[in-house]
């Protein structure tokens, strides 16, 4: 094949499979940018993320020993959570807080009386609080923790070596 005089081998027209792999290698390099992962590791290393503090309530979980699922739970000192079905990893347990249930009575006086419920001994559930520990960022709506944006009311997922359990969170502490 002769080169025309004037005419160069490195200039051609763009076809349609040179513009749809230029397409493709932008889009890669878009999502490895914003990627979630990446923004973690860049709050991380400008210092944004901050130490969190998380409380979850399990309440009325059928189990044959709740007191030895919650020892095991300390020992272990972590749990897997899952956040709206993201899972974020392993977090700290700081401790676990047995709860117990109260019933509340008004007597034909008007007072209010409350007792234990004789029926979690019973019937053996697990009400317990968890304070777990991680790192998280503070936002103008919440805390974004393990990238999903967490507040007192949501519902989470926490699993440890022999349970896994539904709760919901009730408190965060942001910074200690």
């Amino acid at each position: 094949m002769a080169l025309q005089p004037g005419s160069s081998p490195l200039k051609r027209p763009w076809s349609l499979v040179d513009l749809g792999a230029a397409a493709a290698v932008l889009l890669a390099a878009g999502g490895v940018i914003w990627s979630p992962k990446l923004s973690g590791t860049i709050a991380k290393a400008t210092g944004s993320m901050v130490p969190v503090t998380v409380m979850v309530d399990v309440r009325g979980i059928p189990a044959a020993d709740p007191a030895a699922l919650i020892a095991g739970a300390r020992e272990d000192g972590k749990v897997a959570i899952v956040i709206r079905n993201q899972p974020h990893g392993s977090v700290g347990i700081k401790e676990v807080l047995p709860l117990q249930r109260r019933l509340v009575a008004v007597q034909p006086n008007g007072t209010v009386v409350t007792a234990a419920d004789p029926n979690q001994q019973i019937f053996s559930t697990l009400d317990a609080r968890f304070v777990l520990s991680g790192q998280g960022r503070k936002t103008g709506g919440g805390v974004v923790f393990g990238n999903q944006n967490l507040k007192v009311g949501a519902p989470v997922e926490l699993e440890g070596q022999n349970f896994r359990v539904n709760g919901t969170v009730t408190g965060l502490q942001v910074g200690s």
